[in-house]
């Protein structure tokens, strides 16, 4: 009797990391090749080995700098030539104008100009690493809590040091120990004593759920896939292989919105807690 495979190790073989990129070129006749990455780096004691997610942010980093290179060349030509932007260049610009007009600058409101360029290499570099889990052998780094954090922890420093470069360091400390307007004596130290651990967390938090939103969307999307393919194994039916594979075509092209979707809510939140801390008065 045929083992049936097992489908949860095989859902989370794909979804977790590793120093081994794995290929299946059998179509090609040339079986499945395997790249092991470089293991026993050391930084300080802290393991920098390469990871495979590590090689997909490289990937994304190189798609992000050449296919904006690619869009300003087209449009430099079509603009020399008296032409408008068509093509890939003017849905690149298209993205650039809205990301940076309606996502940076509407929401941090004066002065968001300075952090366009920020949000924008967010919303771009979030959205290559999203869809590069939906290409054949390809990973998904944004479904790393570590990469995740790290992304968390940049819009972190940029909201509480622009804060402090915009309200100085009396009105930065006013965003920790928070007193109401008017109220002095003993209500203000009881209502500083309580608030400012709120204040805190307040702070904590935002780094946090930006970490969690974007981690759970692009792995719970994954496992979804991988769950319904997994379908076809377990009952070996051609009724419900035909549904599994509608679910999961639907379930794609699904993924491609939230692929886009992420990327613009994290540049929208990051612009929207950057905006708040500015103008906290």
């Amino acid at each position: 009797m045929m083992q049936k495979p097992d489908i949860g190790g095989m859902i989370l073989h794909h979804t977790s990391d590793s120093h081994v990129l794995e290929f299946d070129l059998q179509f090609l006749g040339l079986g499945k090749p395997e790249i092991h990455l470089p293991t026993g780096w050391y930084l300080f004691g802290i393991d920098v080995s390469p990871t495979k997610h590590v090689v997909y942010m490289i990937v994304a980093a190189a798609l992000v700098f050449f296919s904006l290179l690619l869009a300003r060349r087209q449009i430099t030509r079509r603009h020399a030539a008296g032409r408008a932007p068509h093509g890939f260049g003017s849905a690149i610009e298209a993205l650039v104008l809205f990301v940076r007009n309606d996502v940076a600058i509407a929401n941090i409101g004066h002065g968001g100009e300075k952090f366009a360029s920020y949000i924008l290499t967010l919303f771009f570099f979030i959205l290559y690493c999203n869809l590069l889990g939906l290409v054949p052998w390809g990973a998904t780094p944004t479904g790393n809590l570590a990469v995740t954090g790290g992304l968390a922890l940049t819009a972190f420093a940029t909201i509480e040091i622009s804060g402090l470069m915009a309200l100085g360091p009396k009105g930065y400390l006013k965003t920790i120990v928070m007193v109401p307007p008017g109220m002095k004596g003993v209500g203000a130290v009881v209502m500083a004593l309580i608030m400012t651990p709120v204040e805190i967390i307040g702070k904590l938090v935002k780094p946090f759920a930006l970490t969690l939103r974007l981690f759970a969307n692009m792995t719970a999307g994954h496992f979804v896939i991988l769950s319904l393919l997994g379908l076809i194994f377990v009952f070996g039916s051609w009724l419900v292989a035909a549904g599994s594979v509608a679910f999961v075509l639907f379930m794609m092209a699904l993924e491609l919105l939230v692929a886009f979707l992420q990327a613009y809510i994290f540049a929208l939140l990051t612009s929207v807690f950057i905006g708040m801390m500015r103008h906290e008065h």
